[in-house]
Parts: C-alpha cells; structure tokens; sequence
C-alpha cells in the first residue's frame, strides 16, 4: 500500500449527554434543510413564483416535513429495505433516533400530502410541486452529508486515493468483524462488541491502526450522492425556476427525471443495502418509475398549461400593451 486510507472516526452526535444520548448531525440536518427550505420558498413567493402566499410558506413547510418527508420516508424505508424487522415489530416505524430513512419514500409522502394541501386551499397542486421540487434537493445534500457523518449507506470497494475505510462494515462482514474483535481486545480487554469498536476508533489511533488492515476501503457514495442529488439538482432547478418561463409541473417533471437520473448513477458506487431486483439495485430500480412519472408531469404540463403568478401578470402586462392604440 503505498498510502493510507482514512478511516472513518466521525461522532455522530454534536453534543452527547450520556449513552445513545445527546445531539445527532442527523437530526440536525433534518433542521437545516427545513429552514432554508422554508427561507428558500418565501424568496420564491415573494418573487411571484408560487400560489402560495409568504406567510403561509412556514406551516406548508413544517407539515410537510412532519407528515410528508419523516413519515413518508421513515415508512419507505421499512417497506422497501426492512420489511422482515417491520413485520416482526411495527414500532420501529417510531424509532427515528435510529436512523433509516428512504428518500423514494419521502418524495411518495411528500406528493400526498401537497396534494391534499391544494385541495385543502384551493391552490395550484403543480406550483406547489414546483417549489418544492427547487428547495428540496437541499434536504437531500445535508441528508446526505449527515450519513456520511454517521459513517452508514458507504460505497462499494474501491481502490481511488480517496476512497474510506467505514467500521460499520463491521455489523455485516463476519470474517471482518471476528478478525477486528481479535485486534480490539488485544488493545482492550473491554472492547468486547463492534458496538464498542466502532465507538473505540472514533478516539483510539491503536485501534485505528489495527482496523486499517482489516477494513474495506469504499468510495465515500454519501458525499457523491450529496453532490448530484443535492447540490447539482437544486443548481439546475434554481436556474430553471428564476431564468425559464415555464408552466406548472414542468420542473416537477423535470425533478424527477433528473433525480432518477443521478440516484442511478449514484447507486453505481454505492454499496447495495437491499438484494437486487435483476441487474438493479433497489433505489435504482425504485428510481426507474420515477422516470415515468416525470414524463406524465411534463406532458400534462404542455398539454393543461398553467402559470405562476409572476408569468400570469407578465402575460397580461403585455397583452395590455399589444391591444393599446
């Protein structure tokens, strides 16, 4: 090995108070993505981009993230990547400290729960959908950066200079694991469990050393998630929303494709958390009814035009001018 690869040792709390216990980054990206979320959509009101009024963007926002992106995420996940656990305890749909959430599923809760809002209160169901899709991908960048933080959902062996070394590889690779508790209680008697390793590395460079020879080095998949279905999609869909006249549920359409697009490519590096459906792994097979639904929203949207405010009164201002003598 002419390098060494790093090897993951982030805490994923922020501030810890005891055992399982304190301040998580992943909570704390759930937040983040809320407020500037909410900071984002009521620019675009202001601007004439949405039905909906600024004022009203914050409770939109939270109960979406409420109903919409935790329940529908946290149940997306327990259906399609932990049915058996699901099965055998119902509750662990409530355990949300533990982590587990699946995207496919929150934008699926997310879809509902706008649809009824608009029935609610008379609004444009594809405007909302539109400003929705432009923050959203910002969610998906901290969500992202937050499993990285948390060392879960790693990539697929690798061998670029870059590549990390996660011990949560631990929980799911016997020969690994019984070859890291070997090296761990030579260290420390105490460090019995892989929970205990992994907490142990985190502050032990011993134990580091010792893992750097037993571990996989991986592509960091979070952050190359993170920056395609996070930062480049909010960037094109930003642009497209503040640069392109466009009618309602053209950047629905478009998000959806574009985010099938790039979790495929994605799912390239990462390491499969689910068996494969064919040649596919779950979230790209997952992402392939997307596609199709993207394609539905963009031929409603040309064949049952609709405009946001701002087009609406530019179309009016210049038909004004075009019938003056």
């Amino acid at each position: 090995m002419l390098f060494a690869y790093y090897i993951h040792a982030l805490n994923p709390f922020l501030v810890q108070f005891g055992p399982g216990l304190g301040v998580r980054w992943y909570g704390l990206a759930y937040v983040a993505a809320f407020v500037v979320g909410i900071a984002l959509y009521k620019r675009l009101a202001r601007r004439g981009y949405s039905d909906l009024q600024p004022e009203a963007v914050t409770d939109f926002i939270v109960w979406g993230a409420i109903f919409g992106v935790v329940l529908g995420g946290r149940l997306g996940y327990m259906l399609f990547y932990d049915w058996d656990a699901f099965r055998a305890d119902p509750f662990l749909i409530f355990r949300l400290w533990d982590g587990g959430m699946a995207s496919h599923g929150g934008i699926a809760g997310l879809s509902l729960y706008t649809l009824w809002y608009a029935r609610a209160y008379h609004v444009s169901w594809r405007n909302l959908c539109d400003n929705l899709v432009v923050v959203g991908p910002l969610g998906l960048l901290f969500g992202r950066v937050a499993n990285f933080i948390n060392g879960e959902l790693y990539g697929r062996a690798a061998t670029v200079p870059w590549a990390i070394q996660f011990p949560k590889e631990l929980y799911t690779a016997p020969a690994e694991a019984d070859a890291a508790l070997r090296a761990a209680s030579a260290i420390d008697p105490n460090w019995t469990t892989i929970s205990q390793v992994e907490q142990a590395a985190r502050v032990s460079p011993a134990l580091r050393e010792a893992l750097a020879g037993i571990l996989t080095p991986r592509h960091p998949s979070q952050l190359y998630e993170a920056a395609l279905e996070g930062a480049l999609l909010f960037c094109l869909l930003w642009l497209l929303r503040t640069r392109v006249r466009l009618p309602n549920g053209v950047l629905t359409g478009v998000f959806f494709i574009a985010y099938a697009g790039v979790r495929i490519i994605g799912e390239l590096f990462r390491e499969p958390d689910a068996p494969l459906t064919g040649p596919f792994t779950r979230g790209q097979f997952l992402s392939l009814f997307l596609v199709l639904i993207g394609a539905a929203c963009l031929v409603f949207a040309w064949l049952r035009p609709s405009w946001p405010p701002r087009w609406r009164q530019a179309s009016s201002r210049s038909g004004a001018l075009r019938r003056a003598p």
